[in-house]
């Protein structure tokens, strides 16, 4: 009997990943982009990125991605969910937070 709860707790669970996944598709593509690139950059080049970006105009598609995320609070949840974790962990590896 528990491990038949445990088989339907699991399906629910990928039901609801599924089911976020569809709602947000662009929302996706813009955290995995983001995720890829923080999981392939060095921290050299995080470091050279982050002293070089200082007040520099952002390309229009990331514009609009960022215009996209401040107008819908339930994508801005979704997009934070996801990308927090690899980001602020390749952070603290690369000393960038303490």
């Amino acid at each position: 009997m528990k491990k038949r709860s445990a088989i339907l707790v699991a399906a629910g669970a990928s039901l609801v990943a599924a089911l976020a996944y569809a709602q947000f598709p662009i929302e996706n593509m813009i955290a995995d982009k983001v995720i890829q690139k923080y999981q392939t950059s060095t921290c050299e080049q995080l470091w050279q990125e982050k002293a070089q970006g200082q007040g520099k105009p952002k390309p229009e598609m990331e514009q609009r991605a960022i215009a996209a995320l401040k107008g819908d609070p339930q994508m801005r949840q979704a997009f934070f969910n996801k990308v927090s974790a690899p980001i602020v962990n390749k952070m603290f590896e690369c000393g960038m937070i303490p």
